[in-house]
C-alpha cells in the first residue's frame, strides 16, 4: 500500500465541519476580519480578512487541505470594517499581537534594513538605527543584511554595475575588477564608464524600491466610508495607531509609533500617495 501525500491524506479524513454551521450563519457579507478560535483563549487558530467575510469563510469550509484546522475550530468570530483598507490594517495588527497557530507569523524584525544611498555610496541601513519614515535615499525593505545584499547583487548583475564601486567586493587600486574581464561590469572601476553614469544607472534600477518619506507634519486620519458606517484610521510615520468611529476618540490611541512597521507601510503607501482616500491632519 502506497503512502498518501499530505493533500491526499487531508482529503481522506476531510469531513464538512457541521459543528460550525451556527457560526457560519452569523457571518456578514461585508468587509472585515474573521477569527477561527480553538480551545485556547489566548491564541486563535487563524485570522483572515476579506471584503466579504461570509464568502471567504465558506471557501475555507470547502478546502479539504484545511481539515485539521477546521476540526480544531470551536467557533468563528468577526470584526466588521468600513472597507478593505480597515480589514488589511486590522488583520495585520491582530496577527502580530495574537500570533495565530495557522498564520504566517508577522514579526517586528529587529534586523529590518534598507539600501541607503548617501553621497554616492551604498550601505545597508537598519530601522533600529535611523528613522525610515523620514530618511531620504532608502530603497527596499529587507528582513536582514544578507537579503539586502542579495538584491543589490541581482541589480548589479542585471545592469552590469561594478561590485567594487558598490562596495560589495574589495577593489584593487588602479585595476579593473574581475567581472569587467568577463563583460559583466560596464567598467566604472577602470574608467570605461564614469562614476556619474554608474550612479545614474544604480539609482534608476532602484527607483521602484524607493521608500517614501512621511509627507505630513504629524498624525492623520484616513477616512474610509462603507455602505453603512464610516471609520477613521489613525496613522503617523506610516505606523497604524488604530481605528476610531469618531475623531473625538483619536486622542485615546497611543501617541507615537514605537518602531517602523513595514507591513503598515506596504498597506498604506500606495493608497495614500494615490490620493485614494480623504485624509484629515490632526
Amino acid at each position: 500500500m502506497r503512502n498518501l501525500s499530505r493533500s491526499e491524506f487531508a482529503a481522506e479524513i476531510y469531513q464538512y465541519p457541521e459543528h460550525l454551521r451556527d457560526s457560519l450563519a452569523q457571518l456578514p457579507s461585508s468587509p472585515g476580519v474573521y477569527i477561527f478560535h480553538g480551545v485556547s483563549q489566548q491564541m486563535p487558530l487563524y485570522i483572515g480578512k476579506s471584503v466579504n467575510i461570509r464568502t471567504r469563510v465558506m471557501s475555507h469550509f470547502r478546502a479539504k487541505d484545511e481539515a485539521r484546522m477546521l476540526r480544531q475550530t470551536t467557533h468563528i468570530s468577526f470584526v466588521e470594517t468600513a472597507g478593505e483598507l480597515g480589514a488589511l490594517l486590522t488583520e495585520a495588527r491582530m496577527i502580530k499581537e495574537q500570533q495565530p497557530l495557522f498564520n504566517k507569523r508577522l514579526r517586528r524584525s529587529k534586523q529590518l534594513c534598507s539600501l541607503h544611498i548617501q553621497e554616492g555610496k551604498v550601505a545597508v541601513a537598519y530601522a533600529k538605527e535611523i528613522d525610515f519614515s523620514s530618511t531620504p535615499g532608502l530603497f527596499g525593505l529587507f528582513a536582514n543584511r544578507t537579503v539586502a545584499l542579495e538584491k543589490l547583487r541581482q541589480l548589479a548583475d542585471e545592469q552590469k554595475l561594478c561590485y567594487g564601486v558598490l562596495g560589495i567586493e574589495k577593489l584593487a587600486k588602479n585595476r579593473a575588477c574581475f567581472r569587467y574581464s568577463l563583460k559583466r561590469c560596464a567598467g566604472a572601476c577602470c574608467g570605461a564608464e564614469s562614476l556619474e553614469e554608474h550612479q545614474q544607472r544604480l539609482e534608476a534600477s532602484l527607483a521602484s524600491l524607493r521608500l517614501h518619506c512621511w509627507n505630513w507634519p504629524g498624525r492623520i486620519a484616513i477616512v474610509e466610508k462603507g455602505s453603512s458606517f464610516t471609520q477613521y484610521h489613525i496613522v503617523q510615520d506610516w505606523f497604524y495607531l488604530g481605528t476610531v468611529d469618531s475623531l473625538q476618540d483619536e486622542e485615546s490611541l497611543q501617541k507615537v509609533s514605537t518602531y517602523f512597521d513595514s507591513d503598515g507601510y506596504k498597506i498604506l503607501c500606495k493608497p495614500l500617495l494615490d490620493g485614494r482616500f480623504e485624509t484629515i491632519q490632526l
